[in-house]
């Protein structure tokens, strides 16, 4: 997994047109109503702490893991300037340890892409279920194969502001699955001049029932997909798909399988 390291002074600004807002209204919403008002929350692959934040001033207690030293240095100066208490660890999410269960874990922008094997992938929803407590709600997004072979496959993005530029050239290997994400960035220096920097990101395309054989095989219970962060059934276009599990905790009613 790669991690963001100079993109991160820049991230906020390039991302932008994200409805963190709006994605965290429906998180939040969706957390209440599988009962959870309150308590620890853990936030995987939080990046500069936006939705953590969000998270945070909704009253739920904040962790935040990220693999990312840069990324979480963004997330701890939001962090001083709003006076959450939030924890930032900086972990990898395929080896990511807490003190405790927590009641609930989210994850967006599409992190979960970000792991490119499916035994990694499963070993993260087998940490998610151990540090859940019981009957505790797993909600997460990923991008679709959809949107890597028909929106991003084969694509360069360019933009230019003042504070920086970015290219960002995809590559999409249909056989593999695999999406390569060739970021260069121009940054602007003291001296008037812009420093030039490179990142290569891998994600993976997951066929939505191949999620859900994984949740189950870590033993979560899949509860629904959705087109994203709304009540829709997903569609042969949707671009990224929100999924909810649970912790086994018990049986679960008719209406919910």
């Amino acid at each position: 997994m790669e991690a963001y390291s100079d993109f991160a002074r820049v991230y906020d600004i390039f991302m932008d047109n994200v409805e963190y807002e709006k994605w965290a209204e429906y998180l939040i919403g969706s957390l209440k109503e599988y009962g959870i008002e309150d308590g620890i929350v853990l936030e995987l692959g939080c990046g500069t702490g936006v939705m953590t934040e969000l998270l945070a001033e909704s009253g739920y207690d904040m962790i935040g893991v990220d693999n990312s030293e840069e990324m979480l240095g963004e997330a701890m100066e939001k962090r001083a300037e709003s006076g959450h208490e939030i924890l930032y660890l900086e972990q990898d999410m395929r080896e990511f340890e807490l003190y405790g269960t927590v009641r609930a874990v989210v994850s967006v922008c599409d992190c979960m892409n970000y792991i490119t094997e499916e035994d990694d992938l499963l070993t993260v929803f087998k940490l998610v279920n151990n540090y859940l407590d019981p009957d505790g709600i797993f909600i997460f997004d990923m991008n679709t194969p959809y949107k890597y072979r028909e929106m991003l496959g084969n694509t360069t993005i360019a933009e230019n502001r003042e504070e920086g530029s970015f290219i960002w050239e995809n590559e999409f290997d249909e056989e593999a699955g695999i999406n390569v994400y060739d970021l260069t960035l121009f940054l602007p220096r003291e001296d008037g001049l812009y420093e030039r920097d490179e990142e290569i990101h891998y994600q993976k395309a997951y066929d939505p029932e191949k999620v859900r054989e994984l949740l189950e095989k870590a033993g979560l219970i899949p509860l629904a997909v959705y087109d994203a962060y709304t009540k829709d059934a997903p569609k042969p276009d949707s671009g990224r798909l929100t999924f909810v599990a649970r912790e086994h905790g018990k049986e679960i009613p008719s209406d919910e399988k």
